[in-house]
């Protein structure tokens, strides 16, 4: 448009109207959630290659608790998630909502606590996953005080987007604030709910939930976690960021309206794809199949709305770096999109469940949708809130080609490998004999994870060279903290636009208020569907008598168990396939599990399954696999655990345990909390005469030995079971 005729047009509404608005942006926060953004990328990054150079080369752990896969995956995974992708959101949503809204956001200093509140956390989070305080939930391993604490942010966040839309100077909300909206609510909700439980001690819990019924809380949030942190908002970028690069419309309202209410409606019933052939009833999961299946529709026309917007712009693409970067994202959204639904169906689940296929499926997300859109979004950014030109577009480019094939380098090989590991297990003799035993299918994926890894460090590279450039940048300009901008007041609109016939959704996108509520009320109804039959019709977890509650020092091993992150690699899961239950035992019961708080079903298995681990082996061999995997089990990728040798049980905490499962209903008698102790050193003292007679000598306080005492009991019960049925 001719700046002229807009200096024209503005100063009739003034002559008509009255003066505009003369207000400012805040664009510190948004430069402040850049910086972050960009070093916690880098961290992030750097600590999935060390993770993922682990798998081949174990010996990288030094020996040190604080660096196993078990603990530093976690790390990993959060620092992505919630480090890299989640100060990318904020930088995003601040730089739009305040232009979208044409107003500044409404408190600096809640936007300032905002931001080094999230930085606490991630800085607390990883510290005590690296000491080995963890919940056990796959993404949602941080310890209940950091839960508050998380809650109290994301809350100061809301506050404050809220408090920005409502003194807007603009009627209509563009759809990229209903992404947003829909965000804080659902992930508020996800949070609190998968977040209830029991402490025992400053930094340790329980989960309120336990066995299939916390599986199920666990998967609604970890899939909705992807879809409401790691999509919506990101999906509202783009609403935002690509026309405003393309220098065009978005292709269609309509559109986008239906992608937005189809999307957030059957995102929330997906999540018990994640259980297939587990032990969840077998209604939920095929409800969870259905709506999976059914999200290919509005995430294919976000993606759609998307690609078509730069219609009658692909020889800018070809050129812009910008537009390059966020071109592939889409893709990749579409493509992982199109993915998450296949992996829903049961047949096609059979065979990549507990494989690296799903790693590659989850990378394609992260690497290619979110990483790249990052990437797009801050090369767009940077170079307005410091006045300048990008620095060089010729490394940008680099950047761009060097990350594509780090994407390709990263997924390829892994799901190579995915396809040949659930090959190779499912494989028998002619005889009708397995015909790999899991560690030999370990050799074979080596030369996968150091491909994988090459990926890596060249998806790291691209991004290096992205903050070389960003930092280039930034020296080329000078920061505008405050950026001066005007705007024609509310309650101008309707006399400014007279007689303008609106679309029937304009209704709500004027009522920020009633959106959130709708958008609260649509995620609300796939989750109660779930949860209310699964909780209060006991036929879904049928009990079994055989079952009883840990012992004090087996609850000890189990809480060992999972500070060290075993569930990281291994899964506590047979499912009702030949194959597993000719390598590992009995196929598991939703029963088995109801004293289980957290459950410990797993997702990956880098590691044989161990549901029915206890007794297969005698007490001494755990001792040396835990001492020296590769004396018992030669070739193994699993690290060392000398430490547990050397610690000491913490026998002062062991009563509150008691006392918190008592509160979470487990049945131990009335005042056995007075009764643990002593039970559990006599237990203990029981293994140690054990590993006396292979002439291991350990002290029986030792947290090995409440180790062995775990893995010695699991899949007894069932055994036990199965022994009272024949007689």
């Amino acid at each position: 448009m001719d700046p002229s005729k807009t200096l024209h047009s503005n100063a009739a509404l003034e002559s008509s109207l009255g003066p505009m608005d003369q207000f400012s942006y805040d664009n510190k926060i948004v430069r402040l959630f850049t910086y972050a953004t960009l070093f916690w990328g880098i961290v992030g990054m750097l600590v999935g290659l060390w993770a993922a150079l682990q798998l081949s080369f174990p010996q990288l752990t030094f020996n040190l608790p604080a660096t196993t896969f078990g603990r530093v995956r976690p790390v990993h995974t959060n620092a992505v998630i919630f480090a890299f992708v989640g100060n990318g959101i904020f930088m995003g949503v601040y730089y739009s909502l305040q232009r979208l809204c044409k107003a500044r956001m409404f408190s600096d200093l809640l936007s300032k606590i905002h931001f080094w509140g999230w930085q606490l956390i991630i800085v607390l989070g990883a510290v005590t996953l690296m000491a080995g305080y963890t919940s056990g939930k796959e993404y949602a391993e941080l310890e209940w005080p950091l839960d508050i604490l998380i809650a109290i942010v994301w809350v100061i966040f809301g506050w404050n987007m809220f408090g920005t839309i409502m003194r807007r100077r603009e009627r209509h909300l563009y759809v990229a604030i209903w992404f947003y909206i829909a965000t804080f609510v659902t992930v508020a909700m996800l949070h609190i709910v998968n977040s209830l439980e029991i402490p025992f001690s400053w930094m340790k819990s329980y989960s309120l939930y336990a066995g299939v019924q916390d599986a199920l809380v666990q998967w609604w949030y970890g899939h909705n976690a992807v879809a409401f942190f790691l999509t919506t908002p990101y999906l509202g970028l783009m609403y935002y960021f690509l026309p405003k690069a393309a220098n065009r419309p978005v292709y269609s309202y309509r559109l986008s309206i239906i992608h937005f209410w189809a999307l957030i409606f059957l995102y929330i019933w997906a999540g018990p794809h994640h259980l297939l052939y587990n032990a969840l009833p077998d209604w939920a999961q095929s409800l969870g199949t259905v709506f999976s299946v059914m999200l290919i529709a509005p995430s294919w026309g976000g993606m759609i709305n998307g690609l078509l917007t730069l219609r009658g712009a692909w020889d800018k693409v070809r050129e812009d770096p910008v537009l390059k970067f966020m071109v592939v994202a889409i893709t990749a959204y579409g493509m992982a999109t199109f993915e998450g639904p296949l992996l829903s169906l049961k047949s096609v689940n059979a065979i990549s469940h507990f494989t690296d296929w799903t790693i590659a499926h989850v990378h394609v997300g992260a690497l290619g949708w979110n990483g790249f859109l990052t990437f797009g979004i801050i090369y767009w950014l940077v170079p307005r809130i410091f006045k300048t030109e990008l620095y060089s577009k010729k490394l940008a480019n680099a950047h761009f080609w060097i990350g594509t094939l780090g994407i390709i380098f990263y997924v390829v090989p892994m799901y190579w490998a995915g396809f040949m590991h659930a090959s190779q297990m499912k494989e028998f003799t002619a005889e009708g004999q397995l015909k790999y035993q899991f560690l030999e299918t370990v050799q074979y994926m080596k030369p996968f994870y150091l491909l994988r890894s090459v990926g890596g460090s060249l998806f790291l590279v691209g991004a290096l060279i992205m903050c070389y450039n960003i930092i280039k940048t930034i020296r080329l300009g000078k920061a505008v903290d405050t950026e001066p901008a005007q705007a024609l007041p509310l309650a101008k609109q309707e006399v400014a636009h007279p007689g303008v016939k609106d679309h029937w959704h304009r209704w709500i996108e004027r009522r920020p208020v009633q959106l959130m509520l709708g958008s609260l009320v649509v995620v609300i109804i796939g989750g109660a569907v779930e949860f209310i039959p699964t909780f209060l019709v006991k036929s879904n977890v049928p009990t079994i008598a055989s079952v009883k509650p840990y012992t004090p020092l087996e609850l000890e091993g189990r809480d060992i168990y999972v500070r060290e992150g075993c569930y990281t690699c291994h899964s506590q899961m047979v499912r009702p396939f030949r194959d597993e239950v000719a390598r590992y035992g009995e196929y598991s019961k939703a029963g088995e599990s109801v004293y289980d708080h957290p459950f410990q079903w797993g997702s990956k298995r880098t590691g044989p399954d161990l549901a029915r681990e206890g007794g297969k082996y005698p007490d001494s061999w755990h001792f040396n696999h835990m001492y020296e995997p590769t004396s018992m089990s030669p070739g193994s990728v699993m690290p060392p655990y000398p430490w547990l040798m050397r610690n000491t049980i913490d026998a002062s905490t062991t009563p509150r345990k008691i006392r918190a499962m008592q509160k979470l209903g487990v049945p131990y008698p009335a005042g056995y909390d007075r009764q643990a102790v002593a039970d559990m050193e006599q237990q203990a003292a029981k293994i140690q005469a054990s590993l006396a007679k292979d002439k291991i000598e350990v002290k029986s306080d030792k947290e090995i030995i409440a180790l062995i005492a775990y893995l010695q009991r699991l899949g007894k019960d069932i055994k036990a079971a199965d022994k009272m049925a024949s007689n």
